[in-house]
């Protein structure tokens, strides 16, 4: 991994504010035959967060995909002020490149606030220094920061259709909470949708394969950092029709619960290899 791999990707949060509500961001080429959808998520975000005083943090977003990404090409994205009430904001966000939209979602921001408290119990698994101890490799992109293992109680065919699987960024990142929540917006959307592969036993390699996010939502429940490991427990309650629906729910090595996503995909299986 390059040295700077991680200043690279938190770089990619720093948008560059080109108008009032309208700011620019680079992309990120992952070798993908599309760009990432998580870079769009998180420079969403990002964008949106600099419209709202800091003590607002951002508990819940909603967006979806509507053309390919050109990950060879920076993003444009444009904010609209909903509503700024007494203790919720919300945004709509448009990330638009060759002057069409590719991306657009919603973001809601809340005042901190006290009250009842309840989670899902986190589910029994494996440490992360006990899966390398015990021969796990660790997976990433190449000059990529965030590494992942996967736990030994996936499932690789039949059901329940789950995955779960360990994940960080290695490197020392500043304490700022926005930068966190940047970072864990990006990688909520690595292995989700792949997760409705599981019971088919079909790898996200496979040529005949034809698969992209559709939507995804993510729910922020309190702050974390993404430079020690988390959890992302996910599964598929459904797929058909050429789609697949996800849930993901994603824990703190402490077993505190600090975000929940979904995803529907498109899952399309062709009877030969596509060129």
């Amino acid at each position: 991994m390059k040295p700077d791999a991680l200043d690279d990707l938190v770089g990619l949060f720093d948008l560059e504010p080109l108008e009032e509500n309208l700011f620019r961001g680079r992309s990120q080429d992952l070798g993908l035959p599309q760009l990432f959808g998580g870079q769009v998520l998180g420079q969403a975000l990002s964008a949106a967060s600099q419209t709202v005083p800091p003590a607002r943090r951002s508990h819940s977003l909603h967006g979806y995909f509507l053309r390919p990404g050109d990950p060879h090409r920076p993003v444009v994205y444009q904010v609209e002020a909903v509503r700024d009430g007494g203790s919720f904001a919300t945004r709509r966000i448009t990330a638009i490149q060759k002057g069409r939209p590719i991306f657009f979602c919603s973001t809601s921001f809340h005042d901190p606030e006290q009250g009842l408290t309840h989670q899902a119990t986190m589910p029994q698994v494996t440490s992360p220094e006990r899966l390398i101890d015990d021969g796990a490799k660790l997976a990433r992109f190449d000059n990529h920061p965030i590494e992942f293992l996967v736990d030994g109680e996936e499932q690789s065919t039949g059901q329940p259709s789950r995955k779960r699987v360990w994940f960080r960024l290695v490197g020392d990142l500043p304490d700022d909470p926005a930068t966190h929540r940047g970072l864990l917006t990006y990688s909520s959307d690595f292995n989700l949708l792949t997760t409705a592969l599981v019971p088919h036993g079909i790898e996200f390699g496979d040529s005949r394969l034809q698969i992209a996010s559709l939507d995804h939502s993510l729910w922020f429940h309190c702050d974390a950092r993404v430079d020690d490991w988390l959890l992302y427990d996910m599964d598929s309650p459904w797929g058909g029709q050429s789609r697949g629906l996800v849930r993901g729910s994603i824990y703190d090595r402490a077993g505190q619960l600090i975000a929940s996503s979904a995803q529907e995909g498109l899952i399309r299986l062709h009877d030969k290899p596509r060129g």
